[in-house]
């Protein structure tokens, strides 16, 4: 389990001893306790070993044992970073509010006028620093960010999220299309040149965790010639997608009537080339066996995300059928769609969705909490395409992790003394927060709590 040739680096090193619970490929919950875990001074885990092989790392490695962050038993443990695949960061004004509407008719009362003030930048700034923050503090260390029409204030977004130390995938939207309200659409050519600038300009600051994702918004609000110029700006480029699909049945209807050709919604993205291995899509309540077949095929993933499809009525994501079917999914907030900027709702609300499902077959294979935690970490991870950086405790990999306290004042939830390790860690995923989180690592940074201005 250990990796890597030392330096001579006790100084820079960080180790920590005690519990880490995490997910992997084979086993959706693993529970390492005691263990003691090295991160090196590029934020990377080098090592995760049996406490009584300390002796031998500290000779390696060049640590002083008193130098050795050691947790309280019980109180204190590590997960990995949580990983919001699906949030609308120019809706955070909106989020616990306006959610009286369907998804179509929610977007033209609420969500089109509140992304369309986004063209002031110091509004812009303003609100993007409340809601990384926000995040941050509620353990999401990789998000996947929708910004709005505007490049300018989208970069502002980048800006922001580098500044605080969260890494992200950040998305200038695209869309052309808006009969319902028309102030806030784009012409084509603009959309795509900006585009084109967005991803130029941001890969021009390099900045080291934050990357582009090319969004169009979905199919209701894309013409196919900007659909089709998107998807070759991608090929060429390599870039990562992220759209929604298949939220509402009247949004499916409405992609059926405009792409009467097209087999299925899922079909449209395809023949745009925007459905690919570097793609997210979130929601896909309404796909049917045969979409999920050719997400598989190309390698696409979705971003499920039930707070928001409860909040807006739009239906209820099978995410066993989709997991049979070998698609990659992780967990979404969908701020403000959602009402919650907490991974840790997308999970009790992804369980909550499965054991309805299970009301309506007697023989449905309900999905665990365990393999609910596995979404929000290393599934996240994996539909992002970062399986190989971060999603769980792997030398070798970004040390993105939070570490957990049971016993802080005010904590939501008690901790009796007959409690096992994997109860106390069941009760703070079902009733913890962010008092719990009192630390938050973004390759290997403490990125929580903040640092004073």
């Amino acid at each position: 389990m250990a990796g890597g040739v030392p330096a001579a680096q006790g100084a820079s090193l960080q180790v920590f001893k005690g519990t880490f619970i995490h997910s992997t490929d084979t086993s959706p919950l693993e529970m390492l306790d005691p263990c003691i875990l090295g991160v090196n001074g590029f934020g990377k885990i080098v090592f995760i070993e049996t406490v009584d092989k300390e002796q031998e790392l500290s000779e390696k490695w060049h640590f002083k044992r008193e130098n050795v962050r050691e947790l309280q038993p019980r109180d204190e443990f590590f997960i990995p970073g949580l990983i919001d695949t699906h949030i609308h960061a120019s809706q955070y004004p909106n989020m616990g509010a306006c959610l009286d509407l369907p998804l179509l008719e929610w977007l033209v009362k609420y969500t089109f006028p509140v992304e369309a003030k986004f063209k002031d930048l110091k509004f812009a700034e303003d609100t993007y620093t409340q809601v990384v923050r926000r995040t941050l503090k509620n353990g999401t260390t990789t998000a996947c960010y929708f910004a709005t029409i505007h490049t300018d204030s989208s970069l502002k977004l980048c800006d922001v999220v580098d500044r605080l130390g969260q890494r992200a995938f950040v998305g200038k939207v695209c869309m052309d299309l808006n009969e319902l309200f028309p102030e806030y659409k784009e012409l084509l050519s603009e959309s795509v040149s900006e585009t084109k600038r967005f991803v130029a300009e941001l890969a021009r600051r390099e900045y080291p965790l934050v990357k582009p994702i090319v969004t169009p918004r979905f199919v209701p609000s894309c013409s196919a010639e900007l659909m089709q110029r998107l998807g070759s700006f991608v090929t060429h480029n390599n870039l990562h997608i992220q759209s929604h699909i298949s939220e509402s049945c009247k949004e499916v209807e409405v992609v059926k009537k405009t792409f009467s050709t097209c087999k299925h919604y899922s079909d449209v993205y395809d023949r745009h080339g925007l459905l690919t291995d570097k793609t997210i899509m979130a929601h896909g309540v309404y796909l049917s066996d045969q979409e999920l077949e050719l997400f598989r095929k190309n390698g696409a993933a979705i971003s499920h995300c039930p707070n928001s499809n409860f909040s807006l009525c739009s239906g209820l994501f099978d995410a066993r059928n989709a997991l049979n079917h070998k698609v990659n999914i992780g967990l979404g907030t969908d701020v403000s769609g959602g009402y919650s900027p907490s991974i840790l709702n997308a999970v009790r609300s992804a369980v909550d969705v499965t054991k309805i499902l299970s009301l309506r077959s007697s023989n449905y294979e309900r999905l665990s909490y365990q393999e609910v935690f596995r979404l929000a970490t290393l599934g996240g991870s994996k539909a992002l395409g970062l399986d190989k950086l971060i999603g769980n405790f792997e030398v070798g990999k970004d040390f993105d992790a939070i570490l957990v306290k049971t016993n802080v004042p005010d904590s939501p939830f008690d901790v009796f003394p007959d409690d096992p390790q994997q109860d106390i860690f069941q009760k703070f995923l079902f009733l913890g927060d962010d008092r719990n989180m009192i630390e938050v690592y973004v390759a290997g940074k403490k990125v929580v709590p903040f640092l004073a201005p």
